[in-house]
């Protein structure tokens, strides 16, 4: 458990994070306030996708951030997102007050929604923000090889990286591929969440209906661009504002609304 938060009476808290892993857990701000946020990686691992919408997140509280275990010599990356959830819920453990914020983009998104229902468990319940996240395991889409392989490239682009040996970010990128193809929602929980779907992907509607079978109450708002468009000029700059408005909509001063948020862009 976090060092404000003990382990609830009759249930055993889990190990420790191996001291190897301590640099996968990134101070991305020590800014005072009240909402401890972390981020979790993408697809490939890293965290510089989300370094504009972390300077508003800030102005809540200090920011984390999660990378994958894989991007330096000596790692292994995990292929699995109950093994990635595992780890980084012994990460979480390390911090100074409870999270009341996990955001992701992708597959961030995805490793958000798990840890909340582990959180879940022992009694934590931090708000969860995830963008453009699977539900359902990659479908067949029409891709061809080169089409797949274009894809993969732009996965690896986009992870946020630099500075990375680019075998090491193409070998984790392609363990968090494979993480994905064997992974599906199960499990649902009632914590104040949001997801923000785009629209212009071809398996966004089968992933939409999928989180509003497994989470009923969970806010969704559709935007119209693609998947690597959301934290991006212009597009950031409206993600932000899907952000703040949840946090703001859902702070401590009120309840969750009971419905999804249905702004002009959602689906109806």
């Amino acid at each position: 458990m976090t060092a404000a938060s003990p382990a609830p009476a009759g249930t055993t808290a889990p190990p420790a994070a191996p001291a190897a892993d301590a640099g996968l857990l990134i101070p991305i701000s020590r800014s005072a306030g009240p909402l401890r946020t972390v981020v979790l990686h993408p697809a490939g691992g890293g965290l510089g996708p989300y370094l504009g919408l972390a300077a508003a997140l800030a102005r809540y509280g200090p920011v984390s951030g999660i990378r994958a275990p894989g991007l330096l010599p000596g790692e292994e990356p995990d292929d699995s997102v109950p093994g990635m959830t595992a780890r980084y819920l012994r990460l979480i453990d390390r911090l100074e007050s409870p999270v009341g914020l996990l955001l992701g983009w992708s597959l961030g998104g995805l490793l958000a929604w798990e840890l909340a229902g582990r959180l879940a468990a022992r009694g934590e319940r931090p708000r969860v923000v995830m963008l453009d996240s699977p539900a359902l395991p990659p479908a067949h889409d029409g891709r061809d090889g080169r089409d797949r392989a274009a894809l993969r490239e732009r996965v690896i682009d986009s992870a946020g990286t630099a500075g990375h040996d680019t075998e090491l970010v193409a070998r984790t990128t392609d363990a968090h591929l494979r993480a994905l193809t064997r992974h599906t929602v199960r499990g649902g929980h009632d914590h104040r969440a949001l997801l923000v779907s785009c629209a212009a992907e071809p398996d966004a509607a089968a992933h939409l209906a999928h989180w509003r079978t497994v989470a009923p109450g969970l806010r969704t708002v559709s935007v119209p661009c693609g998947h690597f468009d959301l934290l991006t000029p212009p597009r950031l700059r409206t993600t932000t504002g899907l952000v703040t408005d949840f946090l703001r909509d859902t702070g401590p001063a009120g309840p969750a609304p009971a419905s999804p948020i249905r702004p002009a862009e959602e689906h109806p």
